[in-house]
């Protein structure tokens, strides 16, 4: 199987290409949204990617919106992904696409975390403390915190890198009212599918969702939710506090970077065969851990 790179859909016009995605104007009021084989890790997109990536992406976010529906909006539109481009166009869309409807996107990743990795358990040896939220002394690496925490950051553009703030700059950014309601609803999504997945074998350490307003200025869970792109999941039987625990999605890759000392700046290196074999399996895996 080869890995899609790149889409090339003429019969729209291109919105917007992003780390994963690539997003095709359909009209006024919808977006096609193709989610490619690409990875990208520190925020910088690889020149190789993951073949089938993108459709257990895509697979993933629409099993998590379905749970969600109870709990808020999205942006799907029902529109068959399909139905919108020429049919010699339908293979780069089939099984890795949706059409949504367009939002006005809050500038915000809403980021949720349950348990202490990475740049969280990095700021708390420096501190006690995440994204400014001050935290009891004596915890390890990969420890359950005492309630999940938001820690929002701004949404970066290609190839420059999300920054954390604190909940009172997000406030500043957003509204108070709107930063509040994205806090609160993020939490509750978290958390419950933080239960489902405990419940199956995954421990998921944290995840950012992404928001949009509608026309009529209500809340609209949009992007992806809840993928291994955007979250760190852990099997529940290997778990072990005090280290880095083995993971279902890309930090399989940000270890080997780290491994081979690479500077985290573009461009990326070329992900080898076996990495790529690896992080498919692990994708694959966590997919089937969640559905069975």
């Amino acid at each position: 199987m080869n890995a899609l790179i790149e889409t090339n859909i003429t019969s729209l016009p291109l919105v917007a290409k992003g780390k994963v995605r690539d997003i095709y104007a359909v009209g006024d009021d919808h977006l096609l949204m193709i989610t490619t084989d690409r990875l990208s890790a520190f925020d910088v997109v690889f020149p190789n990617g993951i073949p089938g990536k993108g459709k257990i992406l895509n697979q993933f976010s629409l099993f998590w919106f379905k749970m969600f529906e109870p709990l808020i909006a999205n942006h799907l539109s029902g529109i068959a992904p399909e139905s919108v481009v020429a049919p010699s166009e339908v293979d780069q869309v089939k099984d890795r696409s949706v059409v949504v409807k367009r939002l006005k996107g809050v500038p915000l990743e809403a980021v949720v975390r349950g348990y202490l990795e990475g740049s969280g358990w990095k700021e708390y040896q420096d501190s006690h403390s995440v994204c400014g939220i001050k935290l009891p002394d004596g915890l390890q690496r990969a420890d359950k915190l005492p309630q999940p925490l938001f820690t929002p950051a701004t949404k970066a553009a290609v190839g420059d890198h999300d920054e954390n703030i604190s909940f009172e700059q997000a406030c500043r950014a957003v509204g108070q009212e709107l930063a509040t309601e994205v806090r609160d609803i993020s939490i509750k999504l978290y958390q419950r599918a933080a239960d489902y997945a405990l419940a199956r074998g995954i421990i998921i350490a944290d995840t950012k969702f992404e928001f949009g307003l509608n026309d009529q200025g209500e809340l609209v869970l949009m992007d992806e939710v809840l993928t291994p792109d955007s979250s760190r999941f852990w099997p529940k039987d290997s778990y072990q506090v005090g280290t880095s625990p083995e993971s279902f999605d890309k930090q399989y890759v940000r270890n080997w970077l780290e491994k081979i000392k690479w500077n985290k700046a573009p461009p990326a290196p070329l992900l080898p065969p076996d990495v790529i074999q690896v992080t498919h399996n692990k994708y694959l895996e966590a997919w089937q851990y969640l559905t069975k």
